[in-house]
Order: C-alpha cells, then structure tokens, then sequence
C-alpha cells in the first residue's frame, strides 16, 4: 500500500475503541460542514451578486403573476393607487380643505405623487414581511440567499411605479408642469428610495419571519406613517396656527418618507406656493437614510440566515 492511500485509509477510518467525540470533531475530522450554516458577510455577498439573474427573473414573474387573475391584468398596478389619490382628493382635498393654500394645479400633482411614492414604500415593507412565511416552501427546497427573496419584491414594486410614472407625467402635463432640467433629478431620488425600501424590506422580512401575525399589523401602522409624512398635505400648513413648537414641522418633514417624496415634488412641480427652494440637506438626508438602511438592514438580515425556515 502506497503513503498516500495508507494516509486516507487511516484518516477515514473509524475512531479506536473508547476514544468518545463529539458531533462537532467527528464533522471537524472528517471535513464535514454544517448544512445552511450562515456564511461569512463576504461571501454572503458574493452569493448574493451571484443570484442576481434569479432576482430579477423572480421580481418580473411576480409582477406578471400578481395580476393574472384579474381582466385587466397590470393595468391594475396603475388604477389602484390612482382610484386612492380620487378618494383622497375628495376628501382632503375639497371636504376638509387640506389643500394649505394650493390651487388644484398644484395640489392634484402634489397628491398624486405622494400617494405613488408612498405606495411604493408600502408595498415593499409589505412584500418584505411577508417575503419569508409566504415562500416558505422555496426557502425549505431550495438552498440560496434568502435576501435574495425582499430584494426581489422591493424590485417588483419599483417595476409597478415605474408603469406609475406614466400617469404622474400625464398630471404634471395637464396641469401646466411642464419639463425641465429639475426632471432629471427625479432619477437619483427614485434610486435613493429603492435603496431606502430594499434596506427596510430586509429589516422587516426578518420580523415577518419571526413574527408572521406582524402582516396583521402592518397596515395599521403605515397608515399612520402616511398621514404623519405630508402624503395628503403639506405638514407646515397643517401645524399652522397650532400650539406646537416649530420643531416639529422639520421632524416630521425630515423623515424618510416625507423626504423622497419632497425631492420628487421639488424636481417637478414647478411653482406654487408649496413649491418654494428645498433646502439642499434633504439630499444629505436621502443619501444618509438609503445607506443606513441598506447596510444595517442587509446585517441585520444576514445575522439570521440560518435561522429562516427553520421550525
């Protein structure tokens, strides 16, 4: 018998008589790994780059499926949150005079494009809680980055706004906002909120994981967030004449929410008196919640790889 082969039969042979190991230098010695363990951030990473194929594909199949069933299939993605901004229309806009101070050729271009970009942070904190239990049974088959799975859904919701802006140029249009070069800046602002929202679907496909009843909840907490981030109405107009520090207008103007949809607004809507100058930290700000988000939320995910579909 060769060196070599005598090397493998003794490193492959059974332990002597009394000699007790444990699981883990039993796996050690025989070079074995633990299945699904949590790989390095690094390499998590480099998975993750790898299946980048499969979450697009993932995202363009969810976005054609959501619809499948009804008779006008995507057009839906399109009519929803626009049938919303009537309602609220409606009623803030004429039954409670929240308009603060704009004409309707302001305020329905305002409107419509908070109700868009809300719905897009929305829909991806939804999609991320229930991105885990809803696919449970991939993630129990099938051996990849479960981020691949929020990341996914977040996309899939840019896909719908992106059909979205179609009807928000068609607004700005005919209500006499027509373009110019502040256009162009709608496109790092759209990015910045992606990276926003895939931050905070990762943060909350985590919970939903653990907690899958906090779908439940949800809904009630984002509607708050919406009436609490300028959606419907500017915030300065509604703490006008109250009894509150004016400290609380910038609070409530400089969260996440309120702060994309301020610089979508600003680059398109061209005057009125809500228009005015943005002042120039709201894309310090943009910059500053899209990377925080993105990379606590990303480690945060990450910490619990190993425990998604498990129990």
């Amino acid at each position: 018998m060769s060196e070599t082969t005598h090397e493998r039969a003794t490193s492959a042979a059974p332990p002597p008589p009394g000699e007790n190991l444990s699981a883990a230098e039993l796996a050690a010695r025989h070079g074995l790994a633990v299945s699904g363990a949590r790989p390095s951030l690094p390499a998590y990473v480099r998975q993750l780059w790898g299946r980048r194929h499969f979450i697009l594909s993932f995202s363009q199949a969810k976005l054609t499926a959501q619809y499948s069933q009804a008779k006008m299939g995507q057009v839906w993605q399109v009519l929803t949150p626009l049938l919303n901004a009537a309602v609220y229309l409606l009623i803030f806009g004429y039954l409670l005079g929240g308009r603060g101070g704009m004409d309707m050729p302001e305020y329905i271009p305002f409107l419509v494009i908070g109700v868009f970009l809300f719905t897009f942070t929305q829909q991806s904190v939804m999609a991320g809680v229930k991105s885990i239990p809803g696919n449970i049974g991939l993630v129990r088959a099938l051996h990849f980055p479960r981020a691949s799975l929020p990341i996914s859904f977040v996309l899939q919701q840019l896909q719908q706004l992106l059909f979205s802006t179609v009807v928000i140029l068609v607004v700005l249009i005919g209500f006499g906002h027509y373009p110019s070069w502040t256009w162009l800046l709608v496109v790092p602002a759209l990015l910045l909120q992606l990276v926003f929202n895939s931050g905070l679907a990762l943060v909350f496909a985590r919970w939903g994981a653990a907690v899958p009843d906090l779908a439940q909840l949800m809904p009630f907490v984002l509607r708050t967030a919406m009436y609490g981030s300028g959606v419907l109405f500017p915030i300065g107009h509604i703490l006008d004449g109250r009894d509150v520090p004016s400290w609380v207008a910038d609070v409530a103007l400089a969260n996440p929410i309120s702060v994309y949809m301020e610089l979508f607004r600003h680059a398109t809507i061209t005057d009125g008196p809500h228009h005015g100058d943005l002042a120039g930290y709201f894309w310090l700000l943009a910059v500053g919640y899209a990377l925080l988000a993105l990379v606590a939320g990303f480690v945060y995910f990450w910490k619990a790889e190993e425990r998604y579909g498990r129990g």
